[in-house]
């Protein structure tokens, strides 16, 4: 069959590496660490996708101004000694390296910093396979449909050949908001009930079967 899709722009955490735990237990570390009451696991979870400034402004917007940089602080001091050693998902390495060599463009479009970004690339041994990166402080955070039209516009890009897939409501309507399909990953961050209402073309349960949808569907 002719493939469906050209670009295919991945979320990072929560959907190709299995991170959203750290993150989760480093919020509530860095709460703890400044007094502050200590966020339950789903609010936690919630966040997760934006920004990391969006994201505490997002679970916390009580906090006095101040506050931000001490708990942005304590928050990259706790995840940042434990992110060398979060895996990747099973079937990560393989299925991306199967779809660079079927010719896919394979992009990235992550709430991580472009230092936490180009760090994970690096130790996943995954960076040559994208062609194309965008990060929440290089431009507005994801639902903000900046990151897909610029990744779409650097590659020359299609929109209905474009696919973005990711494990958040915040991925799924980044690609609503700028008018592109997209694959929700029930694996990560949010819960099916979260990813439902935003109409993704399937809901996947691995990245094998992700990788599996992937090879008969676009």
């Amino acid at each position: 069959m002719p493939k469906q899709f050209d670009l295919l722009i991945f979320d990072w955490d929560g959907t190709l590496m299995d991170s959203a735990g750290v993150i989760v237990d480093s919020i509530q570390r860095a709460c703890k660490d400044i007094g502050l009451p200590t966020p339950g696991e789903r609010a936690s979870r919630q966040i997760i996708g934006l920004g990391l400034i969006q994201a505490l402004q997002t679970l916390l917007p009580d906090l006095p101004a101040d506050d931000y940089p001490r708990l942005v602080e304590r928050y990259r001091h706790h995840y940042l000694g434990r992110d060398a050693q979060i895996p990747l998902f099973a079937g990560v390495p393989q299925g991306i390296r199967d779809l660079h060599e079927s010719g896919f463009q394979l992009a990235v479009a992550t709430g991580k910093s472009r230092v936490g970004l180009s760090r994970a690339l690096e130790a996943s041994g995954l960076g040559a396979r994208f062609i194309a990166t965008r990060c929440a402080d290089q431009t507005h955070s994801k639902p903000h449909p900046a990151m897909v039209l610029e990744l779409m516009a650097e590659l020359d890009a299609d929109p209905a050949r474009t696919l973005v897939i990711g494990d958040t409501s915040h991925d799924l309507l980044m690609a609503a908001n700028a008018g592109v399909a997209s694959l929700g990953v029930t694996y990560g961050a949010h819960e099916v009930g979260d990813l439902r209402p935003h109409a993704p073309l399937a809901l996947i349960d691995s990245f094998t079967g992700v990788h599996a949808w992937l090879a008969a569907n676009a």
